[in-house]
């Protein structure tokens, strides 16, 4: 159950769902410490390291790039259904960059089936685009410390290009857990992310709900180095996403191949917007090699 080494035969009784980018609108995300000043990011400037983290193309992918850099955190915050597909897209193109991702997942919603596919959509054997995840799953909140403690040794013994938390705390809202403790573990776990990046030097990337820092309680003012903040908010057939570092932002349309939009002309918008045009096919089979 806990076992580090997960490919696509473990993934064997799990159905997924078609890509679907068109997003019902929920508004801004809440974010209370980017009014607080708590969190200091690093003074350098976001790089990645001499293997790329994710390849040229489509355009997401450098946009994306630009805010790791190895040996700090990056944080995505907002709802899921607005950060979720774009973090299996970066599973996908982190296959085709030939990159190795080291994920420990916290909310159970890793789906194999819709990310094999993607890699497909990429011209990478779904098989393959697999391989290339090492997922730890826990199912109780002592799990995913014992995880957390342990993902140094891990990574070392099968070094990734990027190290993935997705949503650690989720299973810390069982209110069998007293919360004094709750708090305490949480703490515990932010606390062993930083000597964890001073070990494997890599990128690293959390994703948390709306809520942000307020569901990990330590991350700000005891976590690792920060490299930057992604806030994500959805729109109806539109993701938004806005860094903090330097307040670039990215809207994600999905437009047919070969159509052209009016953000092409300009207009003076700080926004850059991207048309996405890799579109996954929707299946209801399950991904085969080749």
């Amino acid at each position: 159950m806990l076992d580090l080494d997960a490919g696509a035969p473990a993934f064997a009784a799990e159905e997924a769902e078609p890509f679907e980018p068109v997003l019902p609108d929920v508004g801004e995300p809440t974010i209370p410490f980017l009014r607080t000043g708590r969190v200091r990011f690093s003074s350098r400037p976001g790089r990645t390291s001499s293997r790329p983290l994710l390849p040229s193309s489509p355009a997401l992918f450098p946009w994306l790039a630009r805010r790791f850099a190895p040996g700090e955190a990056t944080l995505w915050v907002g709802p899921r259904p607005a950060v979720e597909p774009i973090l299996e897209l970066l599973y996908a193109g982190n296959a085709l960059a030939r990159g190795r991702i080291s994920l420990l997942e916290g909310a159970n919603r890793f789906h194999p089936y819709r990310i094999g596919e993607l890699g497909r959509s990429f011209g990478v054997d779904a098989t393959e685009t697999l391989r290339r995840i090492r997922l730890a799953r826990a199912f109780t909140a002592y799990q995913m410390v014992a995880l957390v403690d342990g993902w140094a040794a891990e990574a070392r013994r099968h070094p990734p290009t990027l190290l993935v938390g997705h949503e650690l705390p989720a299973l810390f809202a069982d209110d069998e857990i007293p919360l004094e403790e709750r708090t305490a573990l949480l703490r515990h776990m932010a606390r062993a992310l930083a000597p964890l990046l001073r070990k494997v030097r890599v990128p690293l990337l959390l994703t948390l709900g709306p809520a942000g820092f307020g569901q990990f309680p330590g991350l700000s003012d005891e976590g690792p180095r920060w490299c930057d903040l992604v806030s994500f908010t959805r729109g109806p057939g539109t993701v938004r996403l806005r860094a903090l570092r330097d307040d670039a932002r990215l809207s994600l349309v999905p437009r047919p191949a070969g159509q052209r939009g009016i953000d092409e002309f300009g207009g003076g918008s700080a926004e850059e917007v991207i048309a996405w045009d890799v579109p996954p096919r929707p299946t209801a089979r399950r991904s085969r090699s080749g």
